[in-house]
């Protein structure tokens, strides 16, 4: 049987998955085998095993701070929105519908066993288990059949860590007030609570800690300062859509409402003299090196968003002096039709961009999969990417075909590139993150702008993330009481 400590928010992003993901390094370097686990994940962004099944990437990033692969079974449940009101559910790395938010609420508890099963099959293969909550152990009206919080953490006896977000201000407040909000056998599991983001003098909150400490009953187990860290975070809330100020090499990628897997654009935010801005009007779009159509949850409802606020003209307009360049989602749009004669996502079709010679059906059988390859011989500003190793996965309900004819598949795994130079498109996710790609594009870019980027560097991406996961744990290692998180530690007893 695994140990197994548990991080809960008073919100979301109060910061859990960075603080698992840190545990996770912490436990790792000290020698323990260590795992990652959250029941249920709510999330757009998402990544494809070695099997072929789907988790969340928040997930995926705490295994590599790890040191172990990903499996499903550390988030058996993803949940991706397609709407207001409802989600596609995905029950260990399958896709099993589309569900309101009532109905899901409704049946999630009918999930218990998968969820004891994925946390069994952790325990084989881990020491430690790190279990991440979801938003707050306090929304009373979701605590019913609750998977994800306090639920969670009695169906396996994990004693918890309460975080709360001292940057957004009313820090006290929000965990006095869960702390109120919990049953008193829930109450009895919180067995320490955790400032987050402070920026200062620690005395000036010495004595507001000896108050929380006091009222609440419970102490407090360390307060973790603002890290400038580049990790991949939830989906919710990410400070990476706050505006940016345009580098000497300017990215814009298109936010849309229903964006997802924006974690592909990551690699070139760590590039210095480059700028990564999400842009959700033509206001905000302004003249960038490079245009980005990133995935989307709903192709046909963003391509109609863009086509609606105008930003589809201003792409399209901006396309006959710049590189556009989709991905998944992103990619259909680019093309001429995109068909959904199975009610997929909108039902009928709609006409794309009508800047790649391609046509895509969307089909009810979501095609999933690792990837490698060699870039297929490209024109136009990023030749020099032909024949370059890749590697990623694909995650889409389509299949796309050249317009004309209808009589050859396009190779999925590869880039693709219009009648016109310079419209790039393709179904790998990760593709920048291999190798130099992202650099050789960045450098093209800087050449025909007539600049020079001489701080540019071939980073590999992993060895910098790995630097950060480093970097995360010795900031948690120095204000976090480790001795006694250790001591929280205790066989995990299987209800």
């Amino acid at each position: 049987m695994a140990k197994v400590i548990m991080v809960q928010g008073t919100m979301s992003n109060a910061g859990k998955s960075l603080l698992v993901a840190g545990l996770c390094r912490i436990f790792k370097q000290d020698g323990y085998r260590v795992a990652p686990f959250k029941s249920q994940n709510m999330a757009l962004n998402s990544f494809i095993t070695e099997e072929g099944l789907e988790m969340g990437r928040a997930q995926v990033m705490q295994a590599e701070a790890a040191g172990i692969k990903p499996q499903v079974c550390m988030n058996p449940i993803l949940l991706k929105p397609t709407n207001h009101v409802g989600s596609q559910v995905i029950v260990n790395g399958e896709v099993i519908g589309n569900m309101k938010a009532r109905d899901y609420f409704a049946y999630k508890k009918q999930l218990i066993p998968d969820i004891k099963k994925a946390f069994r099959k952790l325990e084989e293969v881990a020491d430690i288990i790190v279990i991440e909550g979801a938003g707050s152990p306090a929304e009373i009206n979701l605590k019913e059949n609750d998977i994800v919080n306090m639920g969670m953490a009695r169906l396996v006896d994990a004693p918890v860590l309460l975080v709360g977000d001292i940057d957004r201000g009313g820090v006290f407040a929000q965990l006095l007030g869960t702390l109120m909000l919990l049953e008193e056998e829930e109450l009895a599991i919180v067995k320490g609570l955790i400032i987050n983001k402070f920026r200062g003098d620690k005395s000036i909150l010495d004595p507001g800690i000896e108050m929380l400490e006091k009222k609440g009953g419970i102490p407090v187990t360390g307060v973790i300062p603002y890290m400038e860290l580049s990790l991949e975070d939830e989906d919710s809330l990410t400070e990476r859509f706050s505006h940016k100020e345009k580098g000497n090499i300017d990215l814009a990628v298109i936010r849309y409402p229903r964006i997802s897997n924006f974690t592909d654009f990551h690699v070139f935010e760590q590039i210095e003299g480059v700028s990564v801005r999400y842009v959700t009007s033509v206001q905000e779009l302004h003249q960038p090196d490079l245009i980005f159509l990133p995935g989307s949850k709903n192709t046909m409802g963003d391509l109609k968003w863009m086509r609606q606020n105008g930003l589809e003209a201003a792409v399209k307009k901006l396309s006959e002096e710049i590189p556009i360049f989709g991905i998944c989602g992103g990619y259909q749009m680019l093309g001429n039709q995109i068909f959904d004669r199975d009610s997929v996502e909108e039902g009928g079709s709609i006409r794309g961009m009508e800047l790649l010679p391609i046509e895509t059906s969307l089909e009810k059988e979501k095609m999933r999969g690792q990837v490698h390859g060699v870039i297929n011989t490209i024109p136009g500003i990023f030749a020099e990417l032909s024949g370059r190793s890749y590697t990623g996965y694909e995650i889409h309900m389509g299949r796309t075909q050249y317009a004309e004819g209808f009589s050859e598949m396009i190779g999925e795994k590869t880039v693709v590139n219009g009648e016109r130079e310079n419209i790039y498109g393709s179904y790998v996710h990760g593709l920048f993150d291999c190798g130099n790609i992202a650099s050789v594009m960045v450098e093209a870019l800087a050449r025909k702008k007539g600049i020079s980027m001489e701080t540019l560097t071939h980073m590999d991406y992993q060895s910098f993330k790995e630097s950060q996961y480093d970097k995360l744990a010795d900031t948690l290692r120095e204000y976090l009481n480790m001795e006694e998180i250790y001591g929280m530690l205790r066989e995990a007893q299987m209800e």
